[in-house]
């Protein structure tokens, strides 16, 4: 493996060096924190392509028979890697999104009524080159591996060369792009408020019939785009207005995926997984007092409490399938999170991975993550397919990366903007409970939604 620190420029600047290559991959600490947001990788010009459609995998565009989640573990494989611990984790391997509809390679579930954009159900690139951040240090480097060159020496000279070719494009920093007018047309939804509502009280329904625990239900926005709408400089402003640990640009070809997600998945750190299930929000105010009397309803409300831990549950049950025994522990229940407009809270759950497991068969035992079925997570899967008849493809599902070192980190792709052509597409949902009050449950989708909507609405104004 070949490693070069760089002197240090800026990720979003370094995306915009990169951007006119093929295939690009930004996870984006935009939102830095000692712990959740230390790290940020961008990179980009694959080697490999793996794509689940249909149920069936493939790579470089020959399919391949077999558990598309057996594939990838075969794939990886190919290109086994000491893991660095001086170094950011992600040291080159695979990176994309698992959509939430590759649910259906897990578990007989029926098919979304309506097919959404078709979207395939996973895009994971195998990147050779990765520009890796710590952002607590304020350092970068060029990690380049020589992957898929399997002869030491001509894998040695691959690493040195590539490593080259991707100092020179960082080394002419370009201005960003001119912000564009008028790019997005209205938005429409899938629910009218009365719709929703009456959604959220048919899985109250349930509930109280004994169906199930709780459920997320989720409306999904859609909006056509003009010729000249540019999807950098909305992530540029997404990433602005609400800056998030989890937050990622794929851009593949003319589709986009822009997220600002605050959830991690799961991460894998040598044999330590951690899960961070968030489930209770409400909306922040401008006024300080008013702000602190909103987190602390947040804080004591016996509901969005419930729902947390009803997830907690659920995920400990999960981690449990591939975990040592005993291993599996809550350190934070019901912490308070807060980001650019709402109130979160968020729980941990950690364990320990074991032998004979690794992060494609961590994240099969867990996937899709329980903070956005529900539970029992079956049944609260195939609520969802009938209540929402709209396939949710990447929201939900997960984006992140799988290391050839092993490590591994994902969040849950909520806030989460899918751009194919001239189609914007978002979800906004809510965790359904016993105790929820309908309304209250449409104004929270609308709190999720409200950032998405002013980067729209700001990169329609010109600003940035």
């Amino acid at each position: 493996m070949h490693v070069r620190e760089l002197q240090w420029i800026e990720p979003i600047t370094a995306v915009q060096c990169l951007a006119h290559r093929p295939h690009l991959s930004f996870l984006d600490s935009a939102a830095t924190h000692e712990l959740l947001g230390r790290y940020s990788y961008v990179t980009c010009d694959p080697f490999s392509t793996y794509i689940v459609a249909g149920g069936r995998a493939s790579c470089n565009g020959e399919d391949i028979d077999g558990d598309p989640w057996g594939v990838l573990r075969t794939l990886l494989a190919n290109y086994p890697q000491e893991h660095r611990p001086d170094l950011p984790p992600f040291q080159a391997g695979a990176a994309g999104f698992f959509a939430y509809d590759l649910n259906r390679t897990l578990e007989r579930l029926p098919a979304p009524a309506i097919p959404g954009q078709r979207l395939p159900h996973s895009i994971l690139h195998l990147y050779d080159v990765v520009v890796s951040y710590d952002h607590r240090n304020n350092r970068c480097w060029i990690v380049s591996t020589g992957w898929p060159e399997q002869d030491p020496a001509r894998r040695g000279e691959r690493a040195r060369r590539r490593a080259d070719e991707f100092a020179a494009l960082l080394a002419n920093p370009k201005s960003p792009r001119i912000v564009l007018p008028g790019t997005a047309g209205a938005w429409n939804s899938n629910f009218s408020r009365e719709a929703y509502i009456t959604a959220v009280q048919r899985v109250i329904d349930l509930i109280l019939a004994g169906d199930l625990f709780q459920a997320n239900i989720a409306q999904r926005f859609t909006a056509r785009l003009s010729t000249i709408f540019d999807p950098l400089t909305f992530y540029r402003q997404l990433r602005s207005l609400n800056p998030a640990p989890f937050g990622a640009l794929l851009r593949y070809g003319k589709l986009t995926i822009a997220s600002s997600s605050p959830e991690r998945f799961l991460k894998l750190d040598g044999t330590k997984v951690e899960t961070r299930p968030i489930k209770g929000t409400i909306a922040r105010s401008a006024d300080f007092n008013e702000d602190q009397r909103r987190a602390n309803v947040l804080v004591a409300s016996e509901k969005d409490r419930a729902e947390n831990i009803m997830i907690v549950d659920l995920l400990r049950n999960d981690l449990s399938r591939v975990c040592t025994p005993h291993s599996v522990d809550v350190p934070a229940l019901c912490d308070l999170e807060s980001y650019a407009s709402v109130h979160h809270l968020v729980s941990v759950v950690t364990g320990t991975l074991a032998g004979d497991e690794d992060a494609v068969t961590l994240l099969r035992a867990c996937f899709p993550g329980g903070s956005i079925t529900g539970a029992p997570k079956v049944r609260a899967m195939q609520i969802i397919t009938e209540i929402e008849r709209v396939a949710r493809e990447v929201y939900c599902g997960a984006i992140g990366f799988i290391g050839f070192n092993g490590e591994m980190d994902t969040n849950i792709a909520i806030r989460t903007v899918t751009i194919d052509d001239d189609m914007a597409v978002f979800h906004a949902g809510s965790g359904i409970t016993a105790m929820s009050d309908p309304a209250a449950e449409y104004e929270e989708t609308l709190a999720k939604a409200q950032r998405i909507f002013d980067a729209f609405r700001a990169e329609t104004s010109g600003a940035l």
